[in-house]
Parts: structure tokens; sequence; C-alpha cells
């Protein structure tokens, strides 16, 4: 390999310089020989010949290579960590137009992902991960891959649609108003878990978007004139023969959704302790309230953060097949 080789303490420099790991591995276990191509594709490696590959010289890079370095050694392994310039200008010709292949592939799969879930009503759970990696693909583009530009446009698309919908489904799901339900005062026990945590989101969002939500002890609160109480024993809306309270407000508003439907059969089975509708997130989302309840001991907090986590499971389930 014609290459000049400089310490290892030098600075990171501009593209034109290469961080080079040559590494020599036991032939068992095997293991240990696949983790670590995996990894070497995880971070955007080339080879440059036999087991030496390259990186353009950056602070990323140099922070990938160097945790790769520590795995092989700590493993049984040898390896060399260092910075060069290649003479030949074939070789860095040859791993530049490598590299911008392994980010336009890398792009292009964003782009493609992006655009699907657009089309297809997908969550904001896609968003978030569609942006992680964007975000690790750049980081890693040395040379400006051309492909990035379409992946920023497709998944700025994605959540600007996401956005949108998120809006439309914050009026009543068939687009009217419910009459004589605005701004009210809604009054429930303190302590919210699981069908108090839905029922306070499914009234922000489709019943009385600006609701004031009262959190009382149901042993000393006197009900005042015009409030609205849920979810509690002579409640206005509370359980009602097999229903929970969810189910109550979703049956008595005529909310006629499928996706809410289904996030009313999690939250039955949930706080009555059944297995009736047996869908397959339910335990999952069990485990997340109790969580939420666990560690926020303030209803209002509560309230927030179940909101969060509803707002994306109910995106999940209109974009699910019927």
């Amino acid at each position: 390999m014609d290459a000049t080789v400089v310490s290892h303490t030098r600075q990171a420099g501009p593209p034109g310089r290469w961080l080079l790991l040559t590494h020599q591995l036991p032939p068992e276990p095997a293991y240990f020989r696949v983790r670590v191509r995996r990894r070497l594709t995880a971070i955007g490696a080339v080879p440059v010949k036999n087991s030496v590959y390259a990186l353009p010289a950056s602070e990323t890079a140099r922070e990938d290579f160097e945790w790769l370095f520590r795995e092989i050694v700590e493993d049984g392994g040898e390896a060399t960590l260092c910075e060069a310039v290649f003479l030949d200008d074939r070789t860095d010709e040859r791993l530049r137009g490598e590299l911008i292949a392994d980010r336009n592939a890398a792009y292009a799969a964003i782009r493609d992902e992006a655009e699907a879930a657009a089309g297809e009503a997908g969550g904001s759970a896609v968003l978030r991960a569609l942006r992680r990696r964007l975000e690790e693909a750049i980081a890693r583009d040395a040379f400006g891959a051309p492909a990035r530009h379409e992946a920023e446009n497709a998944v700025a698309a994605l959540e600007a649609r996401l956005s949108n919908d998120r809006k439309e489904s914050q009026m009543n799901v068939e687009g009217r108003t419910i009459e004589g339900i605005s701004g009210r005062t809604w009054v429930t026990r303190r302590g919210a878990k699981v069908d108090r945590i839905a029922s306070s989101w499914l009234i922000r969002r489709f019943i009385d978007p600006s609701a004031e939500l009262r959190f009382v002890d149901p042993e000393t609160h006197v009900p005042a004139a015009g409030e609205l109480r849920f979810d509690m024993f002579g409640g206005e809306y509370t359980h009602a023969g097999e229903m929970c309270t969810f189910e109550t407000l979703v049956d008595r508003f005529g909310l006629a959704d499928p996706a809410l439907r289904a996030i009313a059969e999690i939250v039955h089975d949930i706080d009555l302790k059944e297995d009736r509708f047996g869908r397959p997130e339910t335990a999952g989302v069990a485990s997340l309230i109790d969580g939420i309840a666990a560690g926020h001991p303030h209803d209002e907090e509560r309230i927030r953060r179940g909101a969060e986590f509803l707002d994306d499971l109910y995106t999940h389930f209109r974009g699910a097949p019927a």
C-alpha cells in the first residue's frame, strides 16, 4: 500500500486524508469475525485491500474506528489505526466513489421509506426513526452524496403530512362540532391511570379541545354547576354495563373511528383486567402506562405524557390495514 503514515494523535484533516484500520482476527470464534464485518458495514468503512479499511478523516470516523479498535484488541485480535494520504490518485478516487455510492444507497432507502409512509399514513415513530437515520447518514457523508437532498425532501414531506393529519384529527372524526361541549370543566379522580389517562386524551383531542381538567379527591369533592365528571361514581361519563369510561365516551359521543375502537379495546382489557379483545399491543401499552404512573406523581404530567403516546398509537392504528 503506497501511503504516508502519520501519528495517530494528529488532528483529523479535511477530505483527502484518510483514517485506516488494519486488523487481524483470530480464526475462532466465528461470530467475532461476523460482528467485526457488520460493524465495519454499519459505520460505512470501505476496504482498501484485504483487512485494511478506510474512512475519510473526521471526528466521527475517528470515534467509530477507535471503538472498533478497542473491541478487536480486547477480544484477542490485532489492530492498527493510523491517518494517511494516498499518493496514487486512483486509490483516492476509488474510495471516494465507493463512499459516495454507499451514502447514496443509504439516502435512497430513507427516501423510499419516507415516501411509502407518506402514502400509507405512517406514524410518528416511523418519522422519528427516519430522522435519526438521516442524521447518521449526513454525519458520515464526507463528500456530499447527491441523493441527500431527495432524502431530506421526502422526510420533510412526511413530517408535513403527519402534522396536517394531526390537526385534522383534532376535530370530531366526522367534521362536526359537539353541541354544548366547549371549554367545559371535566372532573375526575386524582391518581390517574389507564382509563383516566386515555379518557382525558380523548376528551381534549376529539370532544372538547379547550377542556379544563381537574383531579379531585372523590371523598371530599362537591360537584359544581356545569362541570362534567368522568370515571367517578355518579359521574356523567363513567363505567356503563361492561364498558370502561373510555368506551362510554366513544359510544356516547358517536366517535365511529376504527382507530379509536382499537384503543378502546386495549383500555378495556387493561382497566378491567380482562382478555376479551386479546389485542397484541395490550401488554406493551399496560407496561408503558404503569411506567408513566410510577414515574410521575402529578396527574397533569401523567396526562401530558400519556397524550403524547396515545397520539402516536392513534396514528399507528389509522395507518394499520383494516
